[in-house]
Protein backbone atom coordinates (compact mmCIF):
# COMPACT_ATOMS: atom_id res chain seq x y z
CA UNK A 1 0.00 0.00 0.00
CA UNK A 2 1.34 3.45 -0.94
CA UNK A 3 0.86 6.33 1.49
CA UNK A 4 0.96 9.88 0.11
CA UNK A 5 2.86 11.48 2.97
CA UNK A 6 3.17 14.92 1.40
CA UNK A 7 -0.51 15.39 0.76
CA UNK A 8 -1.58 14.08 4.16
CA UNK A 9 0.88 16.43 5.88
CA UNK A 10 -0.43 19.39 3.94
CA UNK A 11 -4.02 18.45 4.66
CA UNK A 12 -3.65 18.07 8.42
CA UNK A 13 -1.01 20.70 9.15
CA UNK A 14 0.70 18.16 11.42
CA UNK A 15 3.29 15.45 10.98
CA UNK A 16 1.60 12.45 9.33
CA UNK A 17 1.43 9.30 11.48
CA UNK A 18 3.81 7.43 9.18
CA UNK A 19 7.33 6.26 9.91
CA UNK A 20 9.01 4.64 6.96
CA UNK A 21 11.44 1.79 7.32
CA UNK A 22 15.02 2.65 6.49
CA UNK A 23 15.04 0.85 3.10
CA UNK A 24 11.82 2.58 2.05
CA UNK A 25 13.06 5.93 3.32
CA UNK A 26 16.25 5.49 1.30
CA UNK A 27 14.25 4.71 -1.83
CA UNK A 28 12.13 7.83 -1.32
CA UNK A 29 15.23 9.97 -0.79
CA UNK A 30 16.76 8.62 -4.00
CA UNK A 31 13.56 9.43 -5.86
CA UNK A 32 13.64 13.05 -4.64
CA UNK A 33 17.16 13.51 -5.99
CA UNK A 34 16.22 11.97 -9.33
CA UNK A 35 12.98 13.96 -9.61
CA UNK A 36 14.79 17.24 -8.87
CA UNK A 37 17.41 16.58 -11.53
CA UNK A 38 16.97 18.92 -14.50
CA UNK A 39 19.69 17.12 -16.40
CA UNK A 40 22.05 20.01 -15.73
CA UNK A 41 21.72 20.49 -11.96
CA UNK A 42 19.84 19.07 -9.02
CA UNK A 43 17.60 21.97 -8.04
CA UNK A 44 17.51 22.73 -4.34
CA UNK A 45 13.73 22.17 -4.26
CA UNK A 46 11.22 21.85 -7.11
CA UNK A 47 9.00 24.82 -6.27
CA UNK A 48 10.65 27.23 -3.86
CA UNK A 49 14.29 26.91 -4.96
CA UNK A 50 14.52 26.08 -8.70
CA UNK A 51 18.25 26.90 -9.04
CA UNK A 52 21.61 25.62 -7.74
CA UNK A 53 22.68 26.83 -4.30
CA UNK A 54 26.32 26.57 -3.29
CA UNK A 55 26.24 24.72 0.01
CA UNK A 56 23.12 22.81 -1.04
CA UNK A 57 25.10 21.45 -3.99
CA UNK A 58 27.84 20.23 -1.65
CA UNK A 59 25.41 18.23 0.49
CA UNK A 60 23.50 17.06 -2.58
CA UNK A 61 26.69 15.64 -4.09
CA UNK A 62 27.22 13.54 -0.97
CA UNK A 63 23.82 11.91 -1.33
CA UNK A 64 24.22 11.56 -5.09
CA UNK A 65 27.47 9.66 -4.60
CA UNK A 66 25.44 6.95 -2.89
CA UNK A 67 23.53 6.53 -6.16
CA UNK A 68 25.96 7.51 -8.91
CA UNK A 69 29.47 8.78 -8.23
CA UNK A 70 29.80 10.24 -11.72
CA UNK A 71 26.60 12.28 -11.27
CA UNK A 72 27.87 13.56 -7.91
CA UNK A 73 31.11 14.67 -9.53
CA UNK A 74 29.20 16.44 -12.29
CA UNK A 75 27.17 18.39 -9.73
CA UNK A 76 30.27 19.80 -8.08
CA UNK A 77 31.96 20.45 -11.43
CA UNK A 78 28.90 22.43 -12.54
CA UNK A 79 29.05 24.56 -9.40
CA UNK A 80 32.75 25.28 -9.80
CA UNK A 81 32.37 26.22 -13.45
CA UNK A 82 30.50 29.22 -12.03
CA UNK A 83 33.41 30.13 -9.74
CA UNK A 84 34.38 33.79 -10.08
CA UNK A 85 37.80 34.65 -11.44
CA UNK A 86 38.84 36.00 -8.04
CA UNK A 87 38.04 32.60 -6.46
CA UNK A 88 34.60 33.21 -4.96
CA UNK A 89 32.05 30.43 -5.28
CA UNK A 90 28.70 32.21 -5.69
CA UNK A 91 25.76 31.28 -3.51
CA UNK A 92 23.36 30.83 -6.45
CA UNK A 93 23.97 29.57 -9.98
CA UNK A 94 20.84 30.42 -11.90
CA UNK A 95 19.00 28.03 -14.19
CA UNK A 96 16.45 29.10 -16.80
CA UNK A 97 13.62 29.03 -14.25
CA UNK A 98 12.12 32.39 -13.29
CA UNK A 99 10.09 31.31 -10.27
CA UNK A 100 12.49 32.72 -7.69
CA UNK A 101 13.19 36.20 -6.36
CA UNK A 102 15.68 37.85 -6.30
CA UNK A 103 16.66 36.51 -9.69
CA UNK A 104 19.70 37.29 -11.86
CA UNK A 105 18.38 40.65 -13.07
CA UNK A 106 18.13 41.90 -9.50
CA UNK A 107 21.67 40.80 -8.73
CA UNK A 108 23.10 42.31 -11.90
CA UNK A 109 26.44 40.51 -11.66
CA UNK A 110 26.91 40.19 -15.42
CA UNK A 111 28.94 43.40 -15.38
CA UNK A 112 31.09 42.43 -12.40
CA UNK A 113 34.77 42.49 -13.33
CA UNK A 114 35.52 39.13 -11.71
CA UNK A 115 32.26 37.37 -12.57
CA UNK A 116 32.17 34.14 -14.57
CA UNK A 117 31.46 33.94 -18.30
CA UNK A 118 28.41 32.25 -19.83
CA UNK A 119 26.53 31.74 -16.56
CA UNK A 120 24.49 34.03 -14.33
CA UNK A 121 25.07 33.98 -10.59
CA UNK A 122 24.40 35.91 -7.41
CA UNK A 123 27.11 38.16 -6.01
CA UNK A 124 27.70 36.66 -2.56
CA UNK A 125 28.92 33.33 -1.19
CA UNK A 126 27.82 30.62 1.27
CA UNK A 127 29.61 28.43 3.85
CA UNK A 128 32.76 26.70 2.54
CA UNK A 129 31.72 23.06 2.96
CA UNK A 130 32.82 21.96 -0.50
CA UNK A 131 36.11 20.31 0.49
CA UNK A 132 34.15 18.20 2.97
CA UNK A 133 31.83 17.10 0.16
CA UNK A 134 34.72 16.31 -2.19
CA UNK A 135 36.38 14.14 0.44
CA UNK A 136 33.11 12.34 1.18
CA UNK A 137 32.49 11.65 -2.53
CA UNK A 138 36.02 10.23 -2.79
CA UNK A 139 35.49 8.00 0.25
CA UNK A 140 32.24 6.64 -1.19
CA UNK A 141 33.80 6.10 -4.62
CA UNK A 142 36.64 4.08 -3.12
CA UNK A 143 34.08 1.66 -1.72
CA UNK A 144 32.42 1.38 -5.12
CA UNK A 145 33.74 0.13 -8.47
CA UNK A 146 37.32 0.58 -9.71
CA UNK A 147 36.04 2.87 -12.47
CA UNK A 148 34.23 5.11 -10.00
CA UNK A 149 37.32 5.22 -7.83
CA UNK A 150 39.44 6.28 -10.81
CA UNK A 151 36.87 8.91 -11.82
CA UNK A 152 36.80 10.34 -8.32
CA UNK A 153 40.57 10.50 -8.02
CA UNK A 154 40.85 12.36 -11.34
CA UNK A 155 38.12 14.69 -10.12
CA UNK A 156 39.94 15.48 -6.86
CA UNK A 157 43.14 16.33 -8.74
CA UNK A 158 41.22 18.67 -11.01
CA UNK A 159 39.12 20.46 -8.41
CA UNK A 160 41.77 20.83 -5.69
CA UNK A 161 43.28 24.05 -7.14
CA UNK A 162 39.79 25.54 -7.42
CA UNK A 163 39.08 24.72 -3.79
CA UNK A 164 42.39 26.28 -2.80
CA UNK A 165 41.47 29.44 -4.75
CA UNK A 166 38.09 29.55 -2.99
CA UNK A 167 39.72 29.28 0.42
CA UNK A 168 42.33 31.87 -0.53
CA UNK A 169 39.51 34.27 -1.53
CA UNK A 170 38.01 33.96 1.95
CA UNK A 171 41.35 34.85 3.50
CA UNK A 172 42.19 37.65 1.08
CA UNK A 173 38.83 39.39 1.05
CA UNK A 174 36.87 38.24 4.09
CA UNK A 175 39.09 38.29 7.16
CA UNK A 176 39.10 41.96 8.17
CA UNK A 177 39.52 43.06 11.76
CA UNK A 178 41.63 41.78 14.61
CA UNK A 179 39.18 39.05 15.69
CA UNK A 180 40.27 36.86 12.77
CA UNK A 181 36.75 35.66 11.99
CA UNK A 182 35.63 35.14 8.41
CA UNK A 183 33.31 38.05 7.64
CA UNK A 184 29.98 38.07 5.84
CA UNK A 185 28.42 41.08 4.13
CA UNK A 186 24.90 39.65 4.01
CA UNK A 187 23.04 37.28 6.33
CA UNK A 188 22.37 35.03 3.34
CA UNK A 189 26.09 34.27 3.14
CA UNK A 190 25.87 32.50 6.48
CA UNK A 191 23.31 30.02 5.18
CA UNK A 192 21.24 30.92 8.27
CA UNK A 193 19.39 33.70 6.51
CA UNK A 194 17.23 35.39 9.15
CA UNK A 195 18.75 33.87 12.27
CA UNK A 196 18.47 36.05 15.39
CA UNK A 197 22.28 36.12 15.16
CA UNK A 198 21.84 38.97 12.69
CA UNK A 199 19.08 41.02 14.35
CA UNK A 200 21.39 43.59 15.91
CA UNK A 201 23.60 44.24 12.86
CA UNK A 202 20.55 44.30 10.60
CA UNK A 203 19.08 47.07 12.75
CA UNK A 204 21.88 49.29 11.43
CA UNK A 205 20.89 48.64 7.80
CA UNK A 206 18.67 51.50 6.61
CA UNK A 207 17.29 50.99 3.10
CA UNK A 208 17.55 54.16 1.08
CA UNK A 209 14.98 55.81 -1.17
CA UNK A 210 16.70 54.25 -4.16
CA UNK A 211 15.61 50.70 -3.33
CA UNK A 212 13.86 49.44 -6.50
CA UNK A 213 10.35 48.00 -6.01
CA UNK A 214 9.94 44.24 -5.84
CA UNK A 215 7.42 41.42 -5.54
CA UNK A 216 8.33 38.42 -3.40
CA UNK A 217 7.67 34.90 -4.67
CA UNK A 218 8.60 32.80 -1.64
CA UNK A 219 5.46 33.68 0.35
CA UNK A 220 3.31 32.46 -2.54
CA UNK A 221 4.95 29.04 -2.48
CA UNK A 222 5.12 28.40 1.27
CA UNK A 223 1.69 27.72 2.72
CA UNK A 224 2.25 29.77 5.88
CA UNK A 225 3.99 33.11 5.19
CA UNK A 226 4.73 33.52 8.90
CA UNK A 227 7.43 30.86 8.49
CA UNK A 228 9.33 33.19 6.17
CA UNK A 229 11.26 36.42 6.77
CA UNK A 230 9.15 39.57 6.99
CA UNK A 231 8.88 42.29 4.32
CA UNK A 232 10.88 44.59 6.56
CA UNK A 233 13.68 42.02 6.65
CA UNK A 234 13.49 41.67 2.88
CA UNK A 235 13.90 45.43 2.42
CA UNK A 236 17.21 45.15 4.26
CA UNK A 237 18.30 42.07 2.34
CA UNK A 238 17.66 43.81 -0.97
CA UNK A 239 19.28 47.06 0.10
CA UNK A 240 22.51 45.20 0.78
CA UNK A 241 22.34 43.76 -2.73
CA UNK A 242 21.79 47.27 -4.06
CA UNK A 243 24.91 48.45 -2.22
CA UNK A 244 26.93 45.66 -3.83
CA UNK A 245 25.60 46.43 -7.30
CA UNK A 246 26.55 50.08 -6.90
CA UNK A 247 30.05 48.98 -5.84
CA UNK A 248 30.34 46.90 -9.01
CA UNK A 249 30.90 43.84 -6.80
CA UNK A 250 34.39 45.06 -5.98
CA UNK A 251 35.11 43.03 -2.88
CA UNK A 252 37.37 45.49 -1.11
CA UNK A 253 34.87 48.29 -1.60
CA UNK A 254 32.03 46.10 -0.34
CA UNK A 255 33.90 45.07 2.81
CA UNK A 256 34.91 48.67 3.45
CA UNK A 257 31.46 50.22 2.94
CA UNK A 258 28.72 47.61 3.33
CA UNK A 259 26.09 48.46 5.96
CA UNK A 260 26.43 44.90 7.24
CA UNK A 261 29.79 43.36 8.16
CA UNK A 262 29.86 40.54 10.71
CA UNK A 263 32.52 38.04 11.69
CA UNK A 264 30.68 34.73 11.39
CA UNK A 265 31.90 32.15 13.90
CA UNK A 266 30.04 29.24 12.28
CA UNK A 267 31.57 29.88 8.85
CA UNK A 268 34.96 30.37 10.49
CA UNK A 269 34.72 26.95 12.16
CA UNK A 270 33.69 25.31 8.90
CA UNK A 271 36.53 27.10 7.13
CA UNK A 272 39.04 25.76 9.66
CA UNK A 273 37.98 22.14 9.30
CA UNK A 274 37.60 22.47 5.51
CA UNK A 275 41.18 23.72 5.31
CA UNK A 276 42.22 20.64 7.30
CA UNK A 277 40.39 18.41 4.81
CA UNK A 278 41.96 20.19 1.87
CA UNK A 279 45.40 19.64 3.40
CA UNK A 280 44.66 15.92 3.70
CA UNK A 281 43.57 15.72 0.07
CA UNK A 282 46.50 17.85 -1.05
CA UNK A 283 49.05 15.65 0.66
CA UNK A 284 47.58 12.54 -0.93
CA UNK A 285 47.42 14.04 -4.41
CA UNK A 286 50.79 15.77 -4.44
CA UNK A 287 49.83 19.41 -4.25
CA UNK A 288 52.25 22.26 -3.64
CA UNK A 289 53.94 22.31 -0.26
CA UNK A 290 53.59 26.07 -0.12
CA UNK A 291 49.85 25.85 -0.64
CA UNK A 292 49.56 23.13 1.99
CA UNK A 293 51.39 25.37 4.44
CA UNK A 294 49.01 28.20 3.59
CA UNK A 295 46.01 26.03 4.33
CA UNK A 296 47.48 24.78 7.61
CA UNK A 297 48.14 28.35 8.70
CA UNK A 298 44.65 29.48 7.69
CA UNK A 299 43.11 26.58 9.62
CA UNK A 300 45.12 27.41 12.74
CA UNK A 301 44.20 31.08 12.57
CA UNK A 302 40.52 30.32 12.06
CA UNK A 303 40.50 27.82 14.92
CA UNK A 304 42.13 30.39 17.17
CA UNK A 305 39.52 32.97 16.16
CA UNK A 306 36.68 30.60 17.04
CA UNK A 307 38.22 29.83 20.42
CA UNK A 308 38.78 33.54 21.05
CA UNK A 309 35.10 34.27 20.51
CA UNK A 310 33.88 32.04 23.35
CA UNK A 311 31.96 33.77 26.12
CA UNK A 312 33.79 33.65 29.46
CA UNK A 313 30.72 32.36 31.32
CA UNK A 314 28.58 30.32 28.92
CA UNK A 315 31.45 29.08 26.77
CA UNK A 316 29.35 29.65 23.65
CA UNK A 317 31.08 31.03 20.58
CA UNK A 318 29.99 34.44 19.36
CA UNK A 319 29.78 36.39 16.14
CA UNK A 320 31.28 39.88 16.05
CA UNK A 321 29.65 42.97 14.61
CA UNK A 322 32.65 44.45 12.84
CA UNK A 323 30.91 47.72 12.06
CA UNK A 324 30.08 48.42 15.71
CA UNK A 325 33.13 46.58 17.16
CA UNK A 326 31.08 44.47 19.57
CA UNK A 327 30.46 40.82 20.31
CA UNK A 328 26.99 39.47 19.58
CA UNK A 329 25.76 37.37 22.48
CA UNK A 330 22.66 35.90 20.83
CA UNK A 331 22.71 32.19 21.63
CA UNK A 332 21.93 29.93 18.66
CA UNK A 333 23.23 26.66 17.26
CA UNK A 334 26.25 28.62 15.98
CA UNK A 335 27.41 28.95 19.57
CA UNK A 336 28.54 25.32 19.40
CA UNK A 337 30.97 26.07 16.56
CA UNK A 338 34.06 25.04 18.59
CA UNK A 339 32.69 21.49 18.60
CA UNK A 340 32.93 21.47 14.79
CA UNK A 341 36.58 22.49 14.52
CA UNK A 342 38.18 22.08 17.94
CA UNK A 343 40.75 24.50 19.29
CA UNK A 344 38.92 25.73 22.38
CA UNK A 345 40.32 24.70 25.78
CA UNK A 346 39.17 21.30 27.02
CA UNK A 347 37.08 22.77 29.83
CA UNK A 348 35.20 24.98 27.35
CA UNK A 349 34.51 22.06 25.02
CA UNK A 350 33.26 19.95 27.92
CA UNK A 351 31.04 22.83 28.99
CA UNK A 352 29.62 23.07 25.47
CA UNK A 353 29.02 19.33 25.23
CA UNK A 354 27.20 19.39 28.56
CA UNK A 355 25.07 22.31 27.38
CA UNK A 356 24.30 20.57 24.07
CA UNK A 357 23.07 17.51 25.99
CA UNK A 358 21.02 19.55 28.46
CA UNK A 359 17.31 20.31 28.43
CA UNK A 360 18.16 23.67 26.87
CA UNK A 361 19.11 21.93 23.64
CA UNK A 362 19.09 18.28 22.53
CA UNK A 363 17.82 17.05 25.90
CA UNK A 364 14.68 19.17 25.90
CA UNK A 365 11.91 16.74 26.90
CA UNK A 366 9.44 17.92 24.25
CA UNK A 367 11.66 17.43 21.19
CA UNK A 368 10.47 14.77 18.77
CA UNK A 369 14.09 13.98 17.89
CA UNK A 370 17.06 14.70 20.22
CA UNK A 371 19.00 16.87 17.77
CA UNK A 372 19.78 20.58 18.12
CA UNK A 373 17.18 23.14 17.09
CA UNK A 374 18.45 26.34 15.50
CA UNK A 375 17.63 28.28 18.69
CA UNK A 376 17.20 26.89 22.20
CA UNK A 377 13.53 26.34 23.09
CA UNK A 378 14.28 28.07 26.39
CA UNK A 379 15.56 31.29 24.83
CA UNK A 380 13.43 34.42 24.40
CA UNK A 381 12.36 34.79 20.80
CA UNK A 382 12.36 31.05 20.08
CA UNK A 383 9.83 30.36 17.33
CA UNK A 384 9.37 26.68 16.48
CA UNK A 385 8.04 27.41 12.98
CA UNK A 386 10.03 30.36 11.68
CA UNK A 387 13.03 30.08 9.39
CA UNK A 388 16.24 29.66 11.47
CA UNK A 389 14.53 30.90 14.64
CA UNK A 390 13.77 27.55 16.22
CA UNK A 391 13.22 24.72 13.71
CA UNK A 392 15.59 21.79 13.35
CA UNK A 393 17.60 21.52 10.12
CA UNK A 394 18.76 18.06 8.98
CA UNK A 395 21.82 19.46 7.20
CA UNK A 396 23.06 21.09 10.41
CA UNK A 397 22.53 17.80 12.22
CA UNK A 398 24.59 16.09 9.51
CA UNK A 399 27.43 18.60 9.91
CA UNK A 400 27.65 18.09 13.65
CA UNK A 401 27.46 14.33 13.25
CA UNK A 402 30.20 14.38 10.61
CA UNK A 403 32.41 16.57 12.82
CA UNK A 404 31.83 14.38 15.86
CA UNK A 405 32.79 11.27 13.88
CA UNK A 406 35.91 13.01 12.62
CA UNK A 407 36.88 13.95 16.17
CA UNK A 408 36.48 10.37 17.36
CA UNK A 409 33.23 10.98 19.24
CA UNK A 410 31.58 7.96 17.65
CA UNK A 411 28.68 7.58 20.07
CA UNK A 412 27.77 11.23 19.72
CA UNK A 413 27.95 10.92 15.93
CA UNK A 414 25.65 7.88 16.07
CA UNK A 415 23.14 9.80 18.17
CA UNK A 416 23.10 12.63 15.63
CA UNK A 417 22.56 10.15 12.81
CA UNK A 418 19.76 8.30 14.59
CA UNK A 419 18.09 11.53 15.66
CA UNK A 420 18.33 12.92 12.14
CA UNK A 421 16.66 9.84 10.72
CA UNK A 422 13.93 10.02 13.37
CA UNK A 423 13.30 13.64 12.44
CA UNK A 424 12.95 12.88 8.74
CA UNK A 425 11.40 9.41 8.65
CA UNK A 426 8.01 10.75 7.59
CA UNK A 427 9.47 10.81 4.07
CA UNK A 428 8.55 14.41 3.26
CA UNK A 429 12.19 15.64 3.25
CA UNK A 430 11.27 19.05 4.59
CA UNK A 431 13.59 22.01 4.42
CA UNK A 432 13.33 22.25 8.21
CA UNK A 433 11.11 20.78 10.95
CA UNK A 434 8.98 21.92 13.84
CA UNK A 435 11.00 20.59 16.81
CA UNK A 436 8.10 19.35 18.95
CA UNK A 437 5.73 17.87 16.37
CA UNK A 438 8.16 17.04 13.58
CA UNK A 439 5.95 18.84 11.07
CA UNK A 440 7.92 19.51 7.86
CA UNK A 441 8.17 23.23 7.17
CA UNK A 442 9.29 25.44 4.31
CA UNK A 443 9.72 23.43 1.14
CA UNK A 444 9.23 19.67 0.98
CA UNK A 445 11.16 17.33 -1.33
CA UNK A 446 14.22 19.40 -0.43
CA UNK A 447 17.24 17.92 -2.20
CA UNK A 448 19.83 18.47 0.51
CA UNK A 449 17.58 16.91 3.13
CA UNK A 450 17.08 13.84 0.95
CA UNK A 451 20.84 13.74 0.34
CA UNK A 452 21.94 13.75 3.97
CA UNK A 453 19.25 11.21 4.88
CA UNK A 454 20.53 8.92 2.12
CA UNK A 455 24.07 9.31 3.39
CA UNK A 456 22.97 8.47 6.94
CA UNK A 457 21.10 5.40 5.80
CA UNK A 458 23.94 4.11 3.66
CA UNK A 459 26.56 4.62 6.36
CA UNK A 460 24.63 3.08 9.23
Amino acid sequence: MTVDVTSSAEASGDRPPVRYSEPTLAARAARVLRDNDTGAVITAAPKLYPHMWSWDAAFISIGLARLDVRRAITELETLFRAQWRNGMVPHIVFTEADAYFPGPDRWGTENAQDGPSNVRTSGICQPPVHAIAVQRVLEIARRSSPNERADAERFVRGIWPKLYAWHRWLVEYRTPGSAGLVAIVHGWESGMDNSPRWDVPYDAVHPGAGLPPYVRKDVRVVGDPSERPTDREYDRYLWLIEEMRRAGYDQRTIVENSSFLVGDVFITALFAVSCDVLVELGKEFGQSGEQLRDLAEWAANARQAVAGSCHSVSGMARDRDLRASRWLDTQTIAGFSPLLCGGAPDDVQLQLLSLLDSDRWCGHPDLLAPVPPSVSPMRPGFNPRQYWRGPQWPVVVWLFGWAFERRGWHERARRMRDGGIRLTDDGSFGEYYQPFTGEPLGSTEQSWTAAVVLDWLCSG
